[in-house]
């Protein structure tokens, strides 16, 4: 009786046991039916949905919110130094806001309406001021000089904001009958969960593609992803760039390369007799300004019957502006708005006064932390100079870790906003170097071009290669032991008349690209790389090779009629 007892429980048990396991088994395939197979139906709010006035891009919301609606809308600086311009400057010290462009320069100021722009009164609607913190810029005059446009949601208080060139894919839901809605999921999956239900009609923005999904964006700011059967795509629509036509002066450079020979002006004038003898010189940049304190003050050794000679023989003339090579005069100078201001000011006058056709930027012997405010007046200078027709350009040396004379210049951001930038590709071997060597040897010059092309991101055309007409004269003297090396500089003549006198012959040297000669004076060792028409056309056959803006020499009084002759093959087509 006991074991049928027992055979009766355990067969019940069996029993349990299977339909507890066809009842997981249904109960798991349900699941799976439900979360693998059928599109999920649970809606989700975005995380933004409550939040006053979100910013978004490209569908992504950004940080900081905006404030105010419609006209009186204001975009936190963070977001528009994030997003719009990078360059958009303020300075605490004075509660300034500088804005740049090609075309324009806008000063503003927290909590006034009074603003300048190209250096000219004018009047803001709406002022900027700070709110918990942060600074916030009034829309209009950022649309008015960056070109963005923005789209406001009066229900959900989203901000869209969009920057001039962007192209936007515009689409519209298309699937379903009438009645049918398109979900807009949170991620690209029919198992991620619902942001909205679309009509049949709602227009997006398509921002991304990934792919059988677009991610795109309701006008409400929604944002999310949708499958691409159920979208028609529409016209693409272009947010317009502000114009930025050429200027008379840039269109007359178009094309055409540049040939300049700096003039060295120190104590006495130059004879304006010698711009006769520079054939094919279409600039020449006298070394004339001088910012001499650190409230921006200009000394000015300028002259008008020089740059009357220049144009006389259809010449420019492009007046250089130095920093003294004083770092300190160069630290306080460049800190403020107002000290930047002071110069340019200045050297805009000098430039209508002297009639001057552009202006060429010296600065050298600088702190590295001071690189960004070069670059900045650089930037605030390039619309007050091509409002008045000027070109602008800037010097800078080759690439290196010299902390005073290379590492403080931007390259890059120099020449976003000057017309030329002139690499004074000399003095590989300089007047102290501890080995004696070629100033400019052809490989170094190269690869001095190559590194601001490709790191820096320079465009040829605006790269203009300046080339030595000296040389150095070495010499090496044995003392106690050791080789004591010593140089001075010298221009072509003099080294032609040293080879006529010792009737030298130069070798020409594979390494350097250049010729080479050697002598012995009072028991000492000299050795001279040599600047003459070989080393001058073989830089100039180089800067056409790599299609670049032209050719610039220091110094005119340096070079010989062999030099101009030579040079003047830039303007030469191959």
């Amino acid at each position: 009786m006991n074991r049928k007892r027992q055979r009766l429980r355990s067969s019940a048990g069996r029993r349990f046991t299977i339909w507890f396991t066809i009842c997981l088994v249904f109960t798991l395939a349900g699941y799976l039916i439900v979360t693998q197979v059928l599109p999920n139906s649970n809606h989700e709010t975005p995380n933004w949905k409550g939040l006053s006035k979100p910013i978004f891009v490209k569908g992504k919301m950004l940080e900081q919110p905006a404030d105010g609606s419609a006209e009186q809308l204001k975009l936190p600086l963070p977001i528009l130094q994030e997003t719009v311009d990078p360059n958009i400057r303020y300075e605490e010290g004075t509660k300034s806001v500088i804005l740049t462009t090609l075309r324009q320069l806008m000063h503003l100021q927290t909590g006034q309406t009074n603003a300048e722009l190209n250096n000219k009164p004018i009047k803001l609607r709406f002022a900027p001021e700070e709110l918990q913190g942060t600074l916030y810029l009034p829309v209009q005059p950022i649309k008015e000089l960056y070109g963005i446009a923005t789209h406001e949601n009066e229900t959900t208080g989203a901000v869209l904001l969009m920057k001039a060139g962007d192209i936007i894919q515009m689409g519209t839901v298309s699937s379903g009958e009438d009645n049918d809605k398109i979900a807009l999921r949170k991620g690209a999956s029919i198992h991620e969960p619902i942001f909205a239900d679309m009509p049949k009609g709602t227009k997006l923005y398509i921002w991304d593609t990934q792919g059988e999904w677009y991610f795109a964006q309701m006008d409400n700011g929604y944002a999310g992803y949708v499958q691409k059967k159920d979208i028609t795509l529409g016209e693409k629509k272009t947010i317009d760039a502000p114009p930025n036509p050429q200027t008379p002066a840039q269109r007359s450079w178009e094309g055409k390369p540049v040939n300049l020979a700096w003039e060295a002006v120190y104590q006495r004038k130059p004879d304006t007799s010698v711009i006769d003898q520079i054939s094919g010189i279409n600039v020449v940049s006298p070394t004339w300004f001088s910012v001499i304190d650190g409230k921006g003050n200009v000394h000015s050794q300028a002259d008008t019957a020089y740059v009357t000679k220049a144009h006389s023989r259809n010449i420019d003339v492009w007046g250089l502006l130095n920093n003294s090579f004083d770092p300190d005069i160069t630290t306080n100078a460049m800190a403020t708005y107002e000290t930047r201001l002071n110069i340019m000011e200045q050297m805009l006058q000098f430039a209508e006064l002297y009639k001057l056709d552009g202006i060429n930027i010296d600065f050298e012997n600088v702190k590295t932390k001071d690189g960004p405010n070069i670059s900045q007046f650089v930037r605030e200078m390039k619309p007050l100079a091509q409002a008045q027709g000027l070109i602008l350009s800037v010097d800078v040396t080759p690439k290196s870790n010299s902390e005073m004379w290379s590492r403080f210049l931007d390259r890059r951001s120099l020449a976003e906003a000057a017309d030329y930038i002139m690499l004074m590709a000399y003095d590989e071997h300089w007047a102290a170097s501890p080995k004696a060597g070629s100033v400019a040897s052809l490989p170094w010059t190269e690869a001095a071009i190559r590194k601001v092309l490709d790191e820096d991101q320079v465009p040829p055309e605006k790269l203009v290669l300046a080339v030595p007409l000296y040389t150095r004269i070495w010499s090496e003297e044995n003392k106690d032991g050791k080789v004591k090396v010593s140089s001075k500089a010298v221009g072509m003549k003099t080294v032609s008349d040293i080879l006529a006198t010792r009737k030298l012959k130069p070798q020409f040297m594979d390494d350097v690209q250049q010729n080479y000669v050697e002598y012995t004076e009072d028991g000492v060792l000299k050795k001279i790389w040599i600047e003459d028409a070989t080393s001058l056309k073989a830089r100039v056959d180089l800067a056409k090779s790599m299609n670049l803006g032209g050719i610039a020499a220091w110094t005119r009084s340096m070079g010989t009629v062999e030099a101009w002759n030579v040079l003047k093959e830039i303007s030469v087509k191959p």
